[in-house]
């Protein structure tokens, strides 16, 4: 293994189906490997597998797309530390660069030109005590906090955080339902009876396509 190598599961490319990005061709990069197993997981083949693959090539491979959309995912793509250096050379290379993380793991070293899209794991995930809150601080307006809404309970939790944090003046919140636990009206409703302001959203590929990577 070289260190200008990344442990690949696949690069494909497709519509975004989350993120304030929905709907856009865009060059998905998912990463092998991630230290969570939330209950939900629609990615577990990630976890393990894959192959090395040189970032250059990586680089030639998304600009073969044509388009400037590239999303860097996973597992979590934090867990392999060389993600920071796939980052910094997206950006070099004028991509519009999304990071998916769970917020498991820093985000001190993230390239300041990719928009972070975390999540932040309520009780319903079984992943809770592996939030990060200090990667709150290396949020901007830029980014984005996503939780993913297994339930009242859930919502309630996700109202708290929101409301501790502040997170409604620092960056864009999304709000989603776990697909198949929960009825999406219901949520789309209590977000409305609360007034909240943040973005309700469907994954928008397992509408089109019924599948979780979207191709």
């Amino acid at each position: 293994m070289e260190k200008n190598q990344l442990k690949i599961s696949e690069i494909f490319y497709s519509l975004q189906g989350e993120s304030t990005y929905v709907g856009l061709p865009t060059v998905f990069v998912r990463l092998t490997g991630c230290p969570l197993r939330c209950t939900w997981c629609d990615t577990e083949y990630a976890f393990s597998g894959g192959q090395w693959i040189e970032i250059d090539a990586i680089i030639e491979k998304i600009k073969s797309y044509g388009t400037p959309y590239v999303c860097v995912t996973g597992g979590e793509p934090l867990s392999q530390k060389r993600c920071i250096n796939l980052l910094d050379k997206l950006a070099d290379n004028g991509f519009n660069v999304s990071l998916e993380t769970s917020g498991a793991l820093s985000l001190v070293n993230v390239n300041d030109k990719v928009t972070i899209i975390m999540d932040l794991k309520a009780p319903g995930s079984g992943e809770e005590s592996k939030n990060v809150y200090e990667n709150i601080n290396y949020i901007d307006s830029k980014d984005q906090i996503k939780f993913v809404i297994k339930d009242r309970k859930d919502y309630h939790w996700t109202q708290t955080i929101i409301k501790r944090y502040n997170l409604i003046d620092k960056c864009e919140v999304l709000l989603s339902p776990v697909a198949g636990e929960i009825n999406p009206a219901d949520l789309a409703q209590w977000i409305l009876d609360d007034k909240m302001m943040v973005r309700f959203q469907l994954q928008l590929h397992k509408i089109l396509w019924h599948d979780a990577k979207g191709k």
